[in-house]
């Protein structure tokens, strides 16, 4: 069924009339006779009662009993236009919808509740989730268009994912508060030959930069020991398990409670890695998910810097 032709048998229909039928649709009378006359011929059903209602002008044009039945199913998806046009017109005023935020662990953990705070402020209407796992867990999701907008640390190498540069977050080597080696500053590389060194597990972005570290500065561990999450290696690290690099986010308040303490290599440069925003190539941010892309453009509220 042609809905540009029964849009305008519904406004023929509902003025009675085809001149006020046609001017509602900024058209002319003649064209939207043309237009029902096609209809008709579509369907091969009758719509209008042709020369009914002469001599009863106020009446206007009578419809037939398959032109009742086509105005009273006009009438349902008609208004189910409007409600569409009408819901998507709230989201895109950010007066509706939602937003599925993907994010790492340490991302999700001490970057994004200062950011999500402000959204849900601004936007109270927009239902949030946020996803959380490692670097690789998150890609997945974003390629599967299970979420809107990522944030991760760590290299993303897929076609269908674009990542572009968010931030830089300091990292630091920490040791247990008793490290017999903690005053030795700057440290040589070589001293941490054989310690057990806890890492996070494969796919993490924390992992592949330790692993990257460990490399760039000839260190051997004698055994490396897997943990799921930087808060988990932190407190282990604070029991005297082994050392670890972390971000300083996450260690922060160990170091300042005097449970861990941070270890100075000598010849390495600041340690840093790149924090990333990541969308689907080929889809086009939603609205709440531009908004929330805008925000992250500015300096958490608290003014934290990497």
């Amino acid at each position: 069924m042609n809905l540009h032709l029964t849009r305008i048998f519904f406004h023929v229909a509902q003025h009675r009339s085809f001149s006020r039928g046609a001017e509602s649709l900024s058209i002319s009378q003649s064209a939207a006779s043309k237009g029902v006359r096609e209809l008709e011929q579509q369907l091969d059903v009758p719509l209008i009662e042709r020369g009914a209602g002469v001599g009863k002008r106020s009446r206007g044009l009578q419809l037939t009993e398959g032109g009742q039945a086509l105005f009273e199913h006009a009438r349902g998806i008609f208004a189910l236009e409007r409600a569409a046009a009408d819901d998507l017109r709230a989201r895109a005023e950010l007066r509706r919808g939602e937003l599925t935020l993907g994010a790492s662990t340490t991302v999700a953990a001490y970057w994004l509740p200062l950011y999500v705070a402000r959204f849900a402020r601004e936007h109270p209407a927009i239902q949030l989730h946020v996803a959380v796992g490692n670097t690789h867990t998150i890609v997945q999701g974003l390629a599967d268009c299970r979420m809107d907008l990522a944030l991760v640390e760590g290299g993303v190498d897929d076609p269908d994912i674009t990542a572009r540069y968010w931030r830089d977050e300091q990292l630091v080597v920490i040791a247990p508060e008793h490290y017999p080696l903690a005053n030795r500053r700057p440290l040589k590389s070589s001293m941490l030959n054989g310690e057990i060194w806890l890492v996070r597990e494969p796919g993490s972005g924390t992992r592949e930069v330790t692993q990257q570290l460990l490399k760039q500065n000839g260190l051997e561990p004698a055994h490396q020991i897997e943990i799921g999450s930087n808060e988990g290696i932190a407190r282990a690290v604070a029991g005297g398990l082994g050392v670890a690099m972390l971000p300083w986010v996450v260690v922060q308040d160990l170091v300042a409670l005097g449970r861990v303490q941070t270890l100075e290599l000598a010849g390495a440069a600041t340690l840093r890695r790149p924090l990333f925003r990541l969308e689907r190539t080929e889809r086009p941010l939603s609205p709440a998910a531009q908004a929330f892309s805008v925000l992250l453009d500015d300096e958490p509220a608290n003014g934290q810097r990497p």
